[in-house]
């Protein structure tokens, strides 16, 4: 087939490939969850736990098959860091995970800074998200990636292929988004080099919670 005529059926196959694709999403069996999420991080030594509720009309916007969210505060009654865990059985149209990048700035917060960072886990370190974001005087980390089908991602390109892929060829797409959130303390009365101490404790804290 010359040049010419795989331009004139290239969209024909992609659209093909598309349909197909959308066909195997559709088609796809949910994967249940090896372990309740209430296993995760339910204490944290010298911290006190709450578990926070997500409402359900939040919920429903966020389609999570299931879900686990915790606050962790230190003796003084100050927030030291948030775990959320969404999880999703399968994703389908209307139903996949949502990227923080898109969220957390629809949420009023702005991004400072966007880079990687790593996190220890199952297997050794894993590279993940890492935001510097301000909403008001308030400052946080936040900590996040992608996990599921033997995979830790942080990549959102790598993370639609893989979802792409999996669903064609494999017929699962479960998949769950880990996201830890570390205010820095006093950031709104710190300067330099007193603030990039405070901005290392809270990177330090969230690597070893993640």
């Amino acid at each position: 087939m010359d040049k010419t005529m795989f331009g004139k059926y290239l969209p024909a196959l992609v659209l093909l490939v598309g349909f197909g694709l959308i066909l195997s999403a559709r088609s796809q069996r949910a994967v249940p969850l090896a372990s309740s999420l209430s296993e995760v991080l339910p204490a944290y030594d010298g911290y006190r736990v709450t578990n926070q509720v997500i409402a359900d009309d939040e919920r429903r916007v966020a389609g999570m098959s299931d879900y686990v969210a915790r606050a962790y505060w230190r003796p003084d009654s100050t927030m030291a860091f948030s775990v959320y865990v969404g999880y999703y059985d399968r994703q389908t149209q209307g139903k996949t995970i949502h990227s923080p990048r898109n969220c957390l700035p629809g949420a009023g917060w702005e991004v400072l800074r966007a880079e990687t960072g790593t996190v220890m886990g199952e297997g050794g370190s894993h590279v993940v998200n890492r935001y510097l974001l301000k909403n008001g005087v308030a400052q946080s980390v936040v900590f996040y990636w992608y996990q599921g089908r033997g995979r830790i991602v942080a990549n959102e390109y790598a993370v639609k292929w893989n979802l792409l892929r999996d669903a064609a060829l494999e017929g699962h797409t479960e998949e769950a988004l880990v996201r830890i959130v570390i205010p820095v303390r006093n950031a709104r009365g710190l300067q330099n080099p007193d603030f990039e101490r405070a901005l290392a404790d809270a990177n330090t804290l969230g690597q070893t919670v993640g």
